[in-house]
Order: C-alpha cells, then structure tokens, then sequence
C-alpha cells in the first residue's frame, strides 16, 4: 500500500514503539491518528502539524476506539491503516511469596495486549472494508504486535506471553478473513527495544536481556521496529504472517 496521502490510526502512539511508527509514518507522508490514553499523545501531534491528529483512547473500549476511528475520518477523509502498539507488562510468578499470582492482573494484560487489539483491528477493518479498492484489489493493511515472548516466554511471564501468543495466533485467521475485503494483516514480533515500558526493568535485567541477543548486542531502537511497519504496509505480498525483529535473541528463562 501506498503510505502518502494515505490515514493511518496507531494505537499506542504515544510513546515507544508506537510513537516511533507515528514519526517514520508521517515522515513518509501518511496522515495519522495517535489512539492512546496519554496526553502525550496530543503533544506529538500537535508537533507534528496537520498530518496528525490525538484521539484519547482506552483500547478495551468500543466507543473510544469508534470515537478515534470517526476523527481519522473526518480530518481525513477515510482509513486505510491501523497500527496496533498499545499494550502493558506484568510480570508474576504462577505461585510466589505471597501465594497465587493475581487472577485479575491476569485479566488485565489479556485485556489490554489481546482483547484490546482485536478491538483496535475489527473496528477498524470495518472501517477500511468499505473504501474503494486500489492496485491489487488492496483496500488496506492492519499491523498488530506481538512480542519473541509469544514463543520463549519467560519466567512470571504467564499473562504477557499467553496475550502476545493471541496475537501471533490470530494473525492468519485474520488475513484469511478480511481477505475478501483487500485487507492484508501482519504481526510483528519485537524482541527487547528500547521503550519506557523496558526502561522502568532494572538495570540488571536490562543487561542480561541484552546479553542474551548475537548480534547486534543491544536493544533494538524503536525505529527499526518502525521501518519494518513501513515495510509490510508498502510490500503486499506480507500477509497473514508474523515477523520476528530480535537480533536472534532466544529469551532464556530469566
């Protein structure tokens, strides 16, 4: 898909990784709707000009996401994208100190990371479902996130792996199903980037995630997990798959 000229909603786009695709998008010409709950949001639009729009947005909730969706496009004129970058952390072994781990902090994170990107994805296909086809017969394209820890989930990482594991499993019965509609979706696996959410991990965690990675021995920057976003919105024939963006990390247990 071509990204000039073209409206683009990213949830989570406040910060980090999200934050990332919002610059490299707009770069490249696309119009943008930041759908998050931070007010930051709102100050990375407003610094990027008339391609960028805030639309305060829990991503569990319907008539947020329908609310953002709307201004995308009524500033716009329409929605040919969606990014979806929003999701939270928690870390819990399944029987610590304290006894059993949290079934509502549980709930959360699979609320957020799984439940609230398929939120993000089905209204937003609906509203690119009824765009006039371009080359292809592509109407769109949906990105989602998942993580390396869908696959080499770590220890007290129960809830994060079991939500970005819905993610990369729910990725080809997607693209299978809004197929009909010129919508391709993919999902990218980020092993550990740079992010707020990592820089608030201790100093000594940091380190040993970094060790763990062959080549290039360091976190990954947020926009190289950005310019492969770019990539699978511009090449149409990515679909229905999940990109892992890692340095050839294999997360250890801890």
């Amino acid at each position: 898909m071509e990204i000039t000229g073209h409206t683009i909603l990213i949830s989570g786009g406040s910060s980090g990784l999200g934050a990332a695709c919002v610059r490299r998008l707009v770069s490249r010409g696309a119009n943008v709707v930041i759908a998050d709950l931070s007010e930051a949001g709102k100050t990375l639009a407003e610094s990027l000009g008339s391609q960028a729009a805030f639309a305060p947005t829990d991503v569990t909730s319907e008539v947020d996401v329908q609310r953002a969706i709307a201004l995308a496009v009524q500033q716009f004129g329409g929605l040919h994208g969606a990014v979806a970058c929003a999701g939270i952390l928690q870390a819990e072994r399944v029987v610590g100190r304290d006894g059993a781990a949290s079934l509502a902090a549980f709930q959360r994170v699979i609320n957020v990371n799984l439940i609230g990107t398929f939120n993000v994805v089905r209204l937003a296909a609906e509203a690119i479902s009824k765009l006039s086809p371009g080359p292809d017969g592509e109407r769109g394209v949906i990105v989602m996130t998942s993580s390396v820890a869908a696959e080499e989930g770590q220890i007290g990482q129960a809830a994060y792996s079991a939500s970005k594991g819905g993610v990369a499993s729910m990725t080809l019965p997607l693209a299978r199903d809004l197929s009909r509609y010129g919508i391709r979706v993919v999902s990218i696996a980020p092993g550990v980037f740079e992010t707020p959410m990592m820089a608030s991990a201790p100093e000594a965690v940091r380190k040993s995630l970094a060790e763990q990675i062959p080549f290039p021995q360091r976190l990954g920057q947020p926009d190289e997990f950005a310019a492969l976003v770019q990539h699978a919105f511009e090449n149409v024939m990515l679909n229905g798959t999940v990109l892992r963006i890692d340095g050839a990390m294999r997360m250890g247990p801890r």
